[in-house]
C-alpha cells in the first residue's frame, strides 16, 4: 500500500495552481445524464472520485471522452459526456460503494428516464450522512421510492413541480432534487437549500444546458421545469478546499505562497480565520497571496457550519495549524459526529489536544516530531501532511488512498513550493 513521507522544517514559498473542485465536478458529471446532447466539462481535476464517476456513467451506457490535458502546464483536462447512449438506469454497488456522491445519479436518471435503481452509497467513515433527505425531496416531486435489498428504487412517469422544505441543510440532497426538478412539470421551490459555491456551480452548468433556475446560493431555489435539456459547456469552479489547504500549509510553515486560478469570493470564512491567525492576505482577481513573514501562527477558535460559515472540510487542516500555533484554540464540529478521527494521529506527532464531545481544545506546542501515522478520511489525510511539514524529522502517512479521492498531485504541488515530500510503495 502506498504511503507518503514528509520531511518537516521547510517554509513553503512560491506559486501553486488550484484545480477544479472535487465537490463541484461530481454532481456536474451526474447532471450530464439529464441532457439529450453531449455536454463538455472543462477544468476537471485528476482525482480518483472523478474516475469512479466516469466509470459509473459509462456503466449506465453514456459515452465518455476524456481529454487528459497536460499536468503542470496549465492545460486542464476535460470530459465530454454523451448521454444519448445511456441504456441502463441501475447504478451497481461495486461502483457506488467507494463514493457517496454516486447517489447523485438518482435524481437525473429518475427525471430523464422515469426510473432509477441506485445502490446505497459508501465513502468516508466520517459519520452518518443519510440519504433519506434525498428520498423525501424526490418524493415531494411525485416519485414512488422504496429501499430494498440495498437499493434505492425510484419511479415516476413525470416528476411534478412542488414546494419542498429540507429538514436540515444538505448539499447532496439539494443537488439531487435540484437536478431532478429541471425536467419536472411546473415550478419547484426548494426551501432551506444548501448555499455552497458548488451548488451555484451546478446551477450554472444546468443553466448552460437550458435549465431555468433562480436563487442558487440562497436558501430558496426556484426551478421552472423544461421539456428537455440540450448539450452545453461548463468550466468547473476552483476548489476552495484545496486552496485553503495550501494556504494553511504556508501559514503553518511561516511561508509565503500565491494560489493561482483560485476563487477568493468562495472563501470568506477561511480567509478571515487565516487573517486572525496572523497571515497577511491579498486577493487580486483569481490570485490569493498569503504571507506569514516568517511568524508562527496564532491559535484560532472556530465552529463548523453550513456555508457561508466555516466549512467542515477545512476543520482538520486548521486543527493541524492550531497544534503549532501560539495559544489555545477551541474547534467545534457541528456537521459530522465522527470527524475528530485525526486527533489521535496528531497526538502521535506530539500535539496537545483534548476532545470533549463535539469540541476539541488544542494547545499549541513549540514543535511536533515526525512519526508513522495513519489517515482515516480525505481531509484527515491532508491534516497529517500539513503536520508533517512542520514536524522534526520524517512523518510517514499510511492509507493515503483517501488523499487521491480529493487532491490532485498534492506531492508535486507541495514539492513545487519547497516541501520535501515523496510517495513510496
Amino acid at each position: 500500500m502506498q504511503k507518503i513521507v514528509v520531511e518537516g522544517g521547510r517554509p513553503l514559498n512560491g506559486e501553486v495552481q488550484i484545480s477544479g473542485a472535487k465537490n463541484a465536478v461530481l454532481p456536474i458529471l451526474c447532471a450530464t445524464l439529464l441532457a439529450d446532447e453531449p455536454v463538455e466539462i472543462s477544468n476537471v481535476p485528476h482525482l480518483h472520485d472523478v474516475v469512479t464517476t466516469a466509470k459509473l456513467l459509462a456503466g449506465l451506457g453514456a459515452t465518455i471522452t476524456i481529454d487528459q490535458g497536460t499536468i503542470g502546464t496549465g492545460s486542464e483536462s476535460g470530459i465530454v459526456v454523451d448521454p444519448r447512449t445511456v441504456n441502463s438506469h441501475i447504478a451497481p454497488y461495486e461502483l457506488v460503494k467507494t463514493m457517496r456522491a454516486s447517489v447523485l445519479v438518482l435524481g437525473p436518471l429518475l427525471a430523464k428516464y422515469g426510473e432509477a435503481e441506485v445502490s446505497l452509497p459508501g465513502g468516508c467513515a466520517i459519520g452518518s450522512r443519510p440519504v433519506d433527505l434525498h428520498i423525501k425531496g424526490l418524493q415531494a416531486l411525485g416519485a414512488e421510492i422504496v429501499v430494498e435489498h440495498g437499493f434505492i428504487k425510484a419511479k415516476a412517469a413525470r416528476l411534478k413541480g412542488a414546494r419542498h422544505v429540507f429538514e436540515i441543510v444538505s448539499v447532496g440532497a439539494t443537488e439531487n432534487v435540484l437536478m431532478a426538478a429541471t425536467l419536472a412539470e411546473g415550478t419547484t421551490i426548494l426551501e432551506n437549500a444548501a448555499m455552497e459555491p458548488e451548488i451555484v456551480d451546478l446551477a450554472e452548468c444546468l443553466r448552460a444546458m437550458g435549465a431555468q433556475i433562480e436563487g442558487e446560493g440562497t436558501p430558496r431555489i426556484v426551478v421552472h421545469g423544461v421539456e428537455r435539456l440540450h448539450g452545453g459547456r461548463h468550466a468547473v469552479v476552483a476548489d476552495r478546499i484545496e486552496t485553503g489547504t495550501f494556504l494553511v500549509a504556508a501559514a503553518m510553515t511561516g511561508g509565503r505562497i500565491t494560489a493561482r486560478k483560485a476563487r477568493p469570493d468562495t472563501m470568506d470564512a477561511v480567509l478571515d480565520k487565516l487573517r486572525e491567525a496572523g497571515a497577511e492576505i491579498t486577493c487580486e482577481g483569481d490570485r490569493i497571496t498569503l504571507d506569514m513573514h516568517g511568524k508562527r501562527p496564532k491559535a484560532v477558535n472556530l465552529t463548523t457550519a453550513p456555508h457561508p460559515a466555516f466549512p467542515t472540510d477545512m476543520q482538520a487542516q486548521f486543527m493541524a495549524m492550531n497544534c503549532v500555533a501560539e495559544g489555545v484554540g477551541v474547534i467545534k464540529e457541528t456537521i459530522f459526529e465522527n470527524r475528530f478521527m485525526h486527533v489521535n494521529e496528531l497526538v502521535r506527532l506530539g500535539a496537545d489536544i483534548h476532545v470533549d464531545g463535539h469540541s476539541a481544545v488544542v494547545r499549541g506546542v513549540e514543535k511536533l516530531s515526525g512519526a508513522p501515522v495513519m489517515a482515516t478520511d480525505l481531509r484527515a489525510s491532508a491534516s497529517l501532511i500539513l503536520a508533517g511539514l512542520v514536524a522534526e524529522g520524517e512523518t510517514t502517512i499510511d492509507r493515503i488512498y483517501h488523499l487521491d479521492r480529493g487532491y490532485e498531485n498534492i506531492e508535486e504541488k507541495l514539492s513545487g513550493l519547497g516541501a520535501k515530500i515523496r510517495r513510496i510503495g
